[in-house]
């Protein structure tokens, strides 16, 4: 496992975070205007890679080496993974993560099977640079790893990492925010967000500003999207786990 010293220095280091700062000028739709930092090879908001590597430390401490396998994502990264999704050149998966014929389903169906595992482009907690996808690099490498319930689930080599998440996560600020019946998204027992900057975030979400983004994109399914807006921001933004703070009461325009 690497040593996270030259990490936490760099954290130590880092500028103020967005929670110091004044948000209206801080784009949360994927357009790379919040400050960043690197982190073992990932981008993350400075405070949440400071916490990441404090729990990283005391995780190790009990066996398990906690690894980032994916963080922040920009707008036109995402917009890769929705469009090849949609066009059938990535795998859409149903509920159970079994794939799913996608020549069956009309637009407005296959964009609700591709939001249950993928967020749209500019609605990705992502975006924020609070958010990660991570596993036990003891148990399982990089590319073995396939991001799918079973791994995380008693037998897989990611179980251990969860139990350890579910009693320690939330010490160093970080909680699952994608539960079962308590998000739109389903369960991703792999997703931790650093809540203390993250709910900041979400209370802060315009969806006229994304409207706006999602306006100049050469996105699939854009007419429905665009019809639909509001519900799936209000089921896939708004709607996850509350955090330990509480639920998030975001300001939604009239």
């Amino acid at each position: 496992m690497l040593t996270p010293d030259a990490n936490s220095r760099k954290a130590a280091e880092a500028p103020a975070s967005a929670s110091e700062q004044n948000l209206s000028g801080l784009d949360l739709y994927g357009d790379g205007n919040l400050p960043l930092m690197e982190c073992q090879g990932h981008r993350l908001a400075p405070e949440c890679a400071a916490q990441f590597i404090k729990m990283q430390t005391a995780a190790a401490n009990d066996g398990i080496e906690i690894a980032i396998c994916s963080s922040y994502r920009d707008f036109d990264r995402q917009l890769g993974i929705w469009n090849a999704k949609a066009s059938g050149k990535r795998p859409v998966l149903d509920k159970a993560s079994r794939p799913i014929d996608i020549q069956r389903l009309d637009d407005n169906q296959l964009l609700d099977a591709i939001l249950l595992w993928s967020a749209m482009p500019g609605m990705s907690r992502h975006h924020w640079g609070t958010d990660l996808d991570l596993f036990d690099a003891k148990n399982i490498s990089r590319e073995s790893l396939q991001l799918i319930d079973s791994e995380y689930h008693p037998g897989g080599p990611c179980h251990q990492l969860h139990l350890w998440l579910t009693a320690n996560a939330a010490d160093f600020g970080f909680y699952f925010p994608y539960q079962l019946g308590l998000s739109g998204v389903s369960p991703e027992p792999w997703h931790l967000s650093y809540y203390p900057l993250a709910d900041t975030y979400l209370a802060a979400f315009d969806t006229d500003k994304l409207k706006a983004r999602l306006e100049q994109a050469d996105i699939e399914f854009k007419a429905p999207i665009l019809t639909r807006l509001e519900a799936l921001v209000s089921r896939y933004v708004y709607f996850v786990a509350p955090s330990p703070n509480g639920p998030v009461n975001p300001i939604i325009k009239k």
